[in-house]
């Protein structure tokens, strides 16, 4: 398994939306973001702990090695 990148905002968001979802919302500094019938729910903040990229992962149904690959390119 990688080691979980640090990552910005706009970053996880820029990735995801590579990865097939769209921007639905956004309140305050959460994106929601929607990809067929998942969502995720993104924070806009500068850094996040692993724990909660890995969360948004789960939520996204997306793995690690997708997100590392999306947010690449």
């Amino acid at each position: 398994m990688p080691k979980l990148p640090i990552t910005l905002g706009m970053e996880r968001v820029r990735a995801l939306e590579k990865l097939g979802f769209v921007v639905v919302r956004q309140r305050g500094s959460y994106i929601v973001l929607r990809r067929q019938s998942s969502g995720c729910l993104v924070p806009n903040h500068r850094e996040i702990k692993p724990g909660t990229l890995v969360g948004i992962l789960k939520q996204a149904d997306a793995s690690l090695e997708e997100f590392i690959t999306a947010r690449r390119t």
